[in-house]
């Protein structure tokens, strides 16, 4: 069986004590009302070595949002994926649109973060999805296939199993436009079917897909009531610890 999981993806938002603060209290919460599904939060980095210590790892787990493509050296300003795996996180975020778009992240340089992440003991959460303009062209399919191919398709069937696909609308993020439902579980099927050409149908049914656009409580449960669609990545509704709890209640519906 897939595991279902909701990832909150805080991007750059709050300050330590802040940071610190929420993580407290989305543990006080579960500890209090155990979760029916995987719950992670994916925190600056100069937030994870502190909220690791914090958090009930068996409640929570802990993603970085980035790591370097290089393993180590001279590269000023980068984060190794060893550092991430040290500091007690289990999972790193790769491929966002933002990184892809603002940091001009290439299908090469996510491939090289992805082997590395894997060869640290990280669980990656790979990033896929079409602009406004592709979807107006139709073209989604082939560009998230794309994305799949040059940058994750290169693994063996057992690292592979290490990644958990988020499909991100680009279109819906931060825009307040989400995909219906049935769209979201449309390219899901999809995204799946690829996988499951590529490595096989058992793979494919055991790849936990994300949705990753402007999900929120209200719309959750409509969301993870599709098939194809195993939780989600979610972006400002992860930053107070109430939406982010009626979102991973949505599981209990």
């Amino acid at each position: 069986m897939r595991k279902k999981i909701v990832a909150g993806n805080w991007k750059m938002n709050k300050n330590l004590q802040e940071g610190l603060a929420l993580a407290e209290e989305l543990n006080v919460m579960l500890a209090a009302e155990k979760p029916a599904c995987d719950v992670v939060i994916g925190t600056p980095f100069i937030h994870l070595a502190k909220v690791s210590e914090v958090i009930d790892h068996k409640l929570i787990g802990l993603s970085a949002q980035n790591c370097a493509d290089k393993a180590s050296g001279a590269f000023t300003g980068e984060v190794s994926a060893e550092m991430v795996k040290s500091t007690g996180a289990e999972y790193v975020i790769l491929g966002h649109s933002e990184r892809r778009m603002y940091y001009h992240e290439t299908y090469e340089i996510l491939k090289e973060k992805v082997l590395l992440a894997i060869a640290n003991g990280l669980k990656v959460i790979f990033c896929i999805g079409e602009s406004e303009e592709e979807r107006d062209k139709s073209i989604q399919n082939q560009v998230v296939k794309a994305e799949l191919e040059g940058s994750v398709f290169n693994l063996s069937a057992e690292e592979f199993k290490n990644i958990i696909i988020a499909y991100e609308p680009i279109w819906a993020i931060g825009t307040g436009k989400t995909a219906t439902s049935g769209q979201a579980e449309e390219i899901h099927a999809y995204i799946r079917s690829v996988i499951a050409e590529k490595y096989g149908k058992q793979i494919a049914e055991d790849t936990t897909i994300l949705y990753g656009g402007s999900c929120k409580p209200s719309n959750a449960g409509e969301l993870f009531s599709k098939p194809d669609i195993d939780g989600g990545l979610i972006g400002g509704a992860s930053l107070k610890a109430a939406d982010f709890k009626g979102i991973i209640d949505a599981w209990k519906k």
